[in-house]
C-alpha cells in the first residue's frame, strides 16, 4: 500500500484500559490494543501535522497473558490509595500502517510532500522512533523495529475467531474531521487467527460525542518562521 509502514512493537507489559473499570480507580486492560494505541505509536515514530495515520491491522504475536499489580496512584489531596492495575504481560505486536495528507489542514498545503514523509517515516523507524515508545500508559516502555508483516510465528496461527466485544476503537478529532467536536468510536473487532483488521475511522458507525473543541491553527501567528529561528541562533551565538 502506498506510504505504508511495517514494523513490530513489544515490551514487558502493556496497559490499553478499559475505561468501565476506571469508575471505581481501578484500571484494566483490553486483551488487545486499540486502534487508537497504535496510531500513537506510530505518531512517536514519526509525527507531522501535515498527514494523519491510517491503521490497517495488527498481529497478535504472543499470548494473551494478564498480570495484576498493586498501584498507588498520585493522590492529590494527600491520601494514601492502593489500586488494583491489571496489565497484559509480555506482549509483541506486528503493524501494518500507512498515512495520508490530512485535507483539513489547508495551511499546510505546501508540506504535502509523501516522499520526504514517508521517507524519514522509514529512517525513524529503524532509529526506534523519535520519542518514547510506551503501550497504552506511560509506564508501559516499549520498543519498534521494521519488520515484513505476517512473517514468524504467532500463538494464534489458525486458532480461528475470537469475538472481543464492544471496545473503543479511537477518537475523533477537530482537526481530523472538520468537526469542532471531540468523539469517540466504538466498535466490535473479531480477531481472526490473531489479526484484528481495523475499520478506518470514518466507517464506524457507533460515534458519541465528548466534548465541543476547536482545532489549533498552524499559521505565521503561532509559528515561527524558519528565518526568525536563524536569527534567534545567530543572537545567541554572538552572547
Amino acid at each position: 500500500m502506498r506510504n505504508s509502514i511495517e514494523f513490530e512493537v513489544y515490551g514487558d507489559y502493556a496497559l490499553f484500559t478499559d475505561p468501565l473499570t476506571k469508575l471505581g480507580g481501578e484500571k484494566l486492560s483490553y486483551q488487545v490494543p486499540t486502534y487508537q494505541a497504535i496510531k500513537g505509536i506510530c505518531e512517536s515514530v514519526y509525527w507531522k501535522p501535515t498527514i494523519m495515520y491510517i491503521v490497517d491491522e495488527v498481529r497478535i504475536m504472543n499470548a494473551i497473558r494478564m498480570e495484576s499489580k498493586g498501584i498507588r496512584p498520585i493522590d492529590y489531596g494527600g491520601g494514601n490509595t492502593l489500586a488494583n492495575y491489571t496489565y497484559l504481560r509480555d506482549v509483541r505486536y506486528q503493524v501494518r500502517a500507512h498515512f495520508e495528507f490530512n485535507m483539513h489542514r489547508p495551511e499546510l498545503e505546501l508540506d504535502r510532500n509523501e516522499h520526504k514523509h514517508h521517507n524519514v517515516l522509514k529512517r525513524s523507524l529503524r532509529a526506534g522512533g523519535r520519542r518514547d515508545i510506551f503501550l497504552g500508559a506511560r509506564e508501559c516502555q516499549a520498543y519498534v523495529e521494521p519488520c515484513v508483516f505476517g512473517e514468524g510465528k504467532s500463538f494464534y496461527d489458525n486458532y480461528g475467531d475470537i469475538h472481543l466485544g464492544t471496545m473503543i476503537h479511537g477518537i475523533n478529532y477537530p482537526d481530523e474531521t472538520g468537526r469542532n467536536q471531540m468523539e469517540v468510536r466504538l466498535w466490535n473487532p473479531v480477531m481472526k487467527d490473531g489479526i484484528i483488521q481495523f475499520l478506518r475511522p470514518e466507517a464506524c458507525s457507533q460515534v458519541r460525542t465528548i466534548s465541543e473543541m476547536e482545532p489549533k491553527l498552524f499559521t505565521g501567528e503561532n509559528v515561527e518562521s524558519i528565518d526568525a529561528l536563524f536569527a534567534q541562533i545567530g543572537e545567541e551565538g554572538n552572547l
